[in-house]
């Protein structure tokens, strides 16, 4: 399972909630240089040799499914541009609405700086995967919680910077009712797990546009009372 941004979530936000996220390619080279002192030769006849290869067949290119990446052109001052790739993820909001008190699983994870930011569950969908089915196997993989998709609750889309790439990243968030399982941090990539009030998740999220999910799930679950 491939990791999300932690404070990298920083940089800017374009999508915000929309109601009801490769490899390097260098600059080809420019051959061998001419030698100085080598005079040209004009007996040698032209050589007809074997015809020029076409290089890899279209079997071995990259497949569909792997992120999108924009091949970068070299820098007027030398300096290589990083790599643009397009990838997409599926997580949301899964909520107990059993208990006396609604509330949702958060997860926890520790940025750069030591500190722990909560957020919802999230990560990339799979090759052969809708974004509800990959929602569903992120949230309980992260949080042990079953869910059900009940409704779409929008996209986040930001950039950040990994590996000599900028990434593009959308994620596409869903309401889900917790249906089984046990809330578990097992996850190596989670540091804590809770479940939290739904009047106390503004207070708890660490992103504005997770927040603003939060408005769109409560007027949906309003709208089902």
């Amino acid at each position: 399972m491939a990791r999300t941004p932690g404070d990298d979530e920083r940089s800017r936000r374009t999508g915000g909630s929309r109601a009801a996220a490769g490899g390097r390619a260098a600059p080809g080279g420019n051959g061998a240089s001419n030698g100085n002192g080598a005079s040209k030769s004009n007996g040698a006849p032209k050589s007809n040799g074997a015809p020029k290869s076409n290089g890899a067949s279209k079997s071995n290119r990259a497949s569909k499914s792997a992120p999108r990446l924009d091949t970068p052109a070299p820098a007027r001052n030398g300096r290589r541009r990083l790599t643009r790739v397009e990838e997409t993820s599926a997580g949301g909001l899964v909520v107990d609405l059993q208990g006396p008190r609604r509330r949702a699983a958060l997860i926890g994870r520790l940025d750069r700086r030591g500190r722990l930011l909560w957020s919802l569950p999230k990560g990339h969908v799979e090759a052969g995967e809708t974004n509800e089915d990959a929602a569903i196997r992120e949230v309980e993989e992260e949080t042990g919680i079953r869910g059900r998709v009940l409704a779409p609750l929008g996209t986040v889309d930001f950039w950040f910077v990994a590996e000599d790439r900028r990434i593009h990243k959308t994620v596409h968030h869903f309401l889900l009712e917790a249906r089984g399982g046990e809330l578990s941090d097992a996850d190596v990539e989670v540091t804590e797990v809770a479940w939290v009030p739904l009047e106390e998740l503004r207070d708890r999220l660490a992103y504005d546009g997770e927040r603003r999910l939060v408005d769109a799930a409560e007027q949906l679950l309003a709208d089902s009372a």
